[in-house]
This record gives C-alpha cells, structure tokens and sequence, in this order.
C-alpha cells in the first residue's frame, strides 16, 4: 500500500505542470543536487515561444512591486506540513455543525484547505490589520530583516551611505512600513483567490492608510478587470474629532469578483421610502406606480437611437390604444410621440416589439406640466427588480447601528473587543454576494461578527449557509477587560460571541415559532446550524522521520512514526484532508472485532488508527465498500493478516483506495 504525504503541494510545482500541459516543447531534464534526474522547464525556450508578448530586463512597464515581492510569491506557492486538530470540548453541536473555527496562523491555515476547498467558498469577507502605525503585524512570515539588510535591498540610502529610514518608526514615507504589510496579506489573498469559487466575490474592508496599496494587491492578483468597485463605507458620520484637517467620516470595502464573467450578484430589497411611491393598485390589487416611457438622458434623441422611436395612437372614447412606426391622421385618435421638454422628438425606453406585448401595462396620459400626451408604464412592486447597491453606504443602509452595539447586545462589556465590524455591514456584503448554500470564508475573523452575520441571514431566509472563521490567537493584554473577564486570546472572545449569538437567535426563533410557527422546521427550511466545530493548527502529526527517511536506520525501522500525544481523532482530520473531504463531514465511529472506526461521510473514508488490527476488522471494513480506506503503518496484528490483507479487499471491494500513514 502507498503512503500519505500527509503535506500540502509544493504550487510551484503544480504551476510548473500546467505549463507543461500547455507548452509540452518546453519540457525538459535537469540534473538535481543528489544527482538524480528532474523534469524542468526550459524557460529561454518558452521564451522564444512568447517573444512578441515578452516583457524582460530593464523595459520601462507598468507594474506594482515592493521589496521581497518575490520572497511573498514562493511563500503563497510553498507547501507545507502542518494540521489541523479537533477540539470537542470547545465546539458546539461539533458532530452535526457545518461551521469551522479554525485557531491559528490564517496563511498556514487557507494553504491546508486550498485543495479540498478548492474553488468552493462563495464569499470571502476579511478586515485586515488596517497598518496604522498603532496595529501591529502579528503575522511573522520570516520577512522580518535588520535595517541595513532591507535599506541595501530596497535601495534606502542617502548620498552619503547613511539610512534614509527608520523601520521602527511610524512614517507613511518609511518603504519598509507598507512592505512588512504587503508581504503579510499577499500570500494569503494569493492562497485565497483558489479558495474563491469562479461565482465568488471577495469583500475587504480597509481604511486610507493602505486603500492604494490593497486594491493594487487585488488587481495583481485578480487581474484589474475582476475589481467590482470600491464602497465608502460611511462608520463615523460626524467624522474622526481627532482629524487634523478633514474629519474621515468612512472606511472602504474593496469588492473583487474571481470571474467577472461568471460572478453570482445580488442586489437589495427596496427600502420603504421606494415603495412608499407604489401608490395605485391595479384591477387585481397589485400595487404600482406610474413611470414615464419616454428616455430620459443621455441618447435620448430621435437620432441617438431611431429604432426606438415610434407612434402611439389613442382614441379617448373606444379606449382603443397601439403603437405603430407610421404616423398618419387618424379620425378620433391622438397621435403620441415621445417628445422632449424642448419640443425635440426623443425616443422610448421600450422597442415596438415589445410596447406590442406588454400594452396592458402602459396607460396613454395628458402631462399638464408639458402640455402634450406621453406614456406611462405601471411599474409594478411585486417581481420589482432588486436595487443596485451604490457605492457610498451609509448608517441607513447598515441598521444604523455600530459594531459595538451589536456586541454588547450580545451582554459583552464593549471593552473587551475594541471597534468590531457591524453585522449591517457584512449583511449587507451576504446578500449580494451568496446564495442559500454558499460557504462564507472570514480569515481575519476577529470577534466573529461574520459568523453571527451568516446565522443571522440564515434565519432570516431559512438558507444553509456555512461559515469557517480564522483567527490567530493573539493574546489579550493583562489588566485589559478582555483579560480579567478570562478572555485569554482573541479566539476566545469569537468563539464566546458565536456560542451566545447562537443562542440569542435560537431563542427568538422559539418565540416566533410559539407565536404562529414563522420559523418552524419543515423540508424547506431546516433546523438552523448555530454550532462549529473548533480546529487549531499545530505541526504535523508523523514525527520528523515520517518526512525525511533518509534519516531512518534498523533501531528507527520499527519505531511509531506518530507522535505519542497525538489522537485518532487528530489524525482523522489530517486525513480527511488528505482525502479532499470537507472538515465539517459527518463523523461516525463504529467498533469491530474491539477496535475503532472512523466513518466519513456515510463510508466514503474509513480509517482504522488502532494497532493490531486482525483479519475480522478487515474483513468487515472491505465489506464496507468504502472509497477510501486509511490505516496506520505495521498496524495489522500479523504477517498472515497482511498476506491476505489485498486477498479481503480483492473478494469484497477491489475499488477501494488503500493507504498507510
């Protein structure tokens, strides 16, 4: 049987055989430093290939670059070795829950899900470090140097040889204070954008000390043509008093489609002060309002657009109505035609074709303020389209509330978690960008307002949305409020705050359900999922000769290649990705012959972490039929076992994929 790599791909590697597919002439040999052969890419010969599209050397181009940009690129393609460990006892509803909360480094993180999620989250919202000076960059990605070793890359010195910059001071002018911030967030949205699916939409939410910096990161890296717009998100009507000379009143939210082509986007319901204006009420009580058929605007003349100029023709007694591109005298009818306030003919928002089909909903009307006919068109409410979202969103459209009021109405002391984000806000960004059955993806989740923005909608809607939170475990201050309330990290506080909005929304759906069944489960809108599971990153499960045998000997051969403290469970979750299986798959546990089974989305997977495991456990795991099936190395009891380990699988299940660790 194969091994697990139990390691994430090297995406080098994977970029480099793509190119490979694509370019197969550039294919070639290389020897590698153990003098062993390697395939490579013959990258003059690709050049030649793409020689009038090639840019190289010192030609002028436009480019956005930042010392050790390289450096962030092989750091978003490396692979790597770490895990993700369950932890029941912090979890809610951990066996049944779709949600994640994964506790660790986010970069490490999104590398361990890049492949089993890949192309699966339907929205990314993330509120990074803002870089203000104040804030500081916890993510260490070894691009941390000394100060003459960045000034000698980065070319910061004056003519006298001497440091132009100071990196340990706060100074907007200071190359190194964007740098460190640029290597932290390029890597993960470069990790990020394979997470996105193609109908997926990335949400930043930042503020004007790296605005420039953030969306030139978003165009890099999904192309200029893939940025939806830039919102000014009004946080602080009144604006900052702080302020020396212009009272900042907003923040901004970068919005980025994976596929411009392929986007899924939303819109908003219409707000009271719109259908306030749906005043008339139709022979069947549909309520609609009355628009005016003419255009308005730019191309409105009759030569702008002279297919969209035509006659209609109304008889005030017979009722009688139709549109026709001939204009005749007609006894008893009005001629109308779309004419402009200064007597120019325009033209019609609507073609012939289709003023033909839907006449019944046009009304032929007197203006008294133009003195001529025109033509209304009923505008009905039901089936109204929804409204676009504009860029500027204002304490209106967000609830009006701040974030801090959503989170003391959680019964938290507003000191324990400073400025989190309003649940208006990542509303908001929810509704346009996901359906009912999206995963919603927050890396920098902070006090998990995502989280409580995705169960909120949820019950709102009766959808199944999924969320995962990051979060690095970041300590709280000693003496902080959040310390003395036994908060001892961040992730604390976010895991608290989803237990109790959980709770608080299952509470009121109780109430309502009393009180008429709004929210009552049927097949249609399931029982709401406030649980998650909790997952924390740690160093691989297989101890370090797993990685490198080489080192291994006769004393090692037979050694557990697992370290010790290291549980089934844990190593069920290691392999669950392995297997590209989501890490919220149903669990269940069997027993055979005394030994435990893991059964992975109803036997997909099976895994067997036992050791001496005899010939009745095969037999009945082969019985099984699962695709998968995983078991620890030198794991079976005996040589017999294992002579007719492959014998079993071949007489009850020969598909089945067969792994060691």
């Amino acid at each position: 049987m194969e091994k697990l790599k139990m390691y994430t791909n090297d995406f080098a590697t994977v970029y480099s055989e793509k190119l490979a597919q694509i370019f197969p002439d550039c294919v070639t040999e290389t020897v590698v430093p153990d003098g062993g052969i390697q395939r490579a890419i013959d990258f003059d010969k690709l050049k030649q290939l793409l020689a009038p599209d090639l840019v190289e050397g010192i030609t002028e181009r436009y480019q956005f670059s930042w010392p050790d940009k390289k450096k962030a690129i092989r750091t978003a393609n490396a692979p790597t070795s770490m895990t993700l460990r369950p932890y029941r006892e912090e979890s809610v509803s951990f066996d049944d829950t779709q949600n994640l909360y994964i506790e660790g480094d986010n970069l490490e993180s999104l590398k361990l899900l890049r492949e089993t999620y890949y192309n699966r989250i339907q929205v990314i919202y993330i509120d990074p470090p803002y870089n203000t000076g104040s804030d500081s960059l916890v993510y260490d990605d070894d691009f941390v140097s000394s100060l003459a070793a960045f000034s000698s890359r980065s070319g910061q010195y004056d003519e006298n040889g001497q440091v132009m910059y100071d990196i340990r001071v706060n100074n907007d002018n200071n190359g190194r204070f964007h740098t460190d911030w640029l290597n932290m967030l390029y890597p993960r949205l470069k990790v990020a954008k394979d997470l996105l699916s193609e109908t997926g939409v990335l949400f930043i939410s930042i503020d004007e000390h790296e605005i420039a910096n953030a969306k030139k990161l978003c165009e890099d890296i999904f192309g200029i043509d893939n940025i939806l717009g830039v919102i000014a998100n009004i946080n602080n009507p009144k604006g900052r008093s702080d302020d020396k000379f212009i009272a900042t009143a907003h923040e901004y939210i970068i919005v980025v489609a994976k596929n411009i082509n392929k986007v899924i986007w939303g819109g908003f319901e219409p707000t009271e002060e719109i259908t306030k204006r749906y005043n008339k009420i139709d022979e069947n009580g549909k309520k609609y309002r009355e628009i005016d058929l003419r255009k308005t605007g730019e191309n409105d003349l009759r030569e702008d657009r002279p297919n969209l100029f035509y006659y209609f023709y109304y008889n005030e007694k017979t009722k009688e109505f139709y549109p026709s591109r001939i204009l005749e005298e007609k006894p008893g009818f009005i001629t109308i035609k779309p004419q402009r306030e200064d007597g120019k003919e325009g033209n019609w928002r609507w073609g012939m074709e289709t003023a033909e089909k839907q006449l019944s909903e046009l009304i032929p009307k007197f203006m008294p303020s133009r003195k001529v006919w025109g033509v209304m068109q009923k505008d009905y409410l039901d089936g109204r389209a929804l409204v676009k979202p504009t860029s500027a969103w204002t304490f209106k459209d967000v609830n009006s509330e701040r974030g801090t009021e959503d989170f003391i109405k959680l019964g938290f002391d507003k000191r324990i978690f400073p400025k989190p984000k309003p649940l208006g806000t990542i509303n908001r960004c929810l509704l346009l960008a996901s359906d009912k059955n999206s995963i919603v993806l927050d890396f920098f989740s902070g006090s998990s307002t995502t989280a409580q923005a995705v169960m909120n909608l949820n019950a709102e809607d009766g959808g199944q949305r999924k969320f995962i939170m990051m979060q690095l475990p970041e300590e709280t201050e000693k003496g902080s409020e959040a310390y003395k309330a036994g908060y001892r990290t961040i992730c604390d506080i976010g895991k608290e705050r989803i237990r109790r909005a959980g709770k608080k929304i299952l509470e009121e759906q109780e109430k309502i359900e009393s009180g008429g069944g709004l929210f009552a489960q049927t097949e249609s809108k399931p029982k709401l999922d406030v649980g998650f599971r909790v997952l924390k990153l740690d160093s691989s499960n297989m101890q370090d000769v797993y990685y490198r045998p080489e080192e291994s000997n006769e004393a090692t051969l037979f050694e557990d290649n697992i370290k010790p403290e290291r549980t089934p469970e844990d190593l069920l979750f290691q392999v669950m990705l392995e297997c590209n299986l989501p890490l919220s798959a149903k669990i269940e546990t069997k027993k055979f012959a005394g030994k435990e089974v893991f059964s992975v989305n109803n036997g997909y997977l099976i895994a067997c972490f036992d050791t001496d495991v005899n010939e009745d456990v095969i037999k009945a795991v082969a019985k099984m039929k699962p695709y998968y099936f995983i078991m620890r190395d030198n794991s079976l009891s005996s040589d017999n076992v294992a002579d007719n380990f492959d014998q079993i699988f071949q007489a009850y299940s020969k598909e089945t994929i067969r792994r060691v660790l």
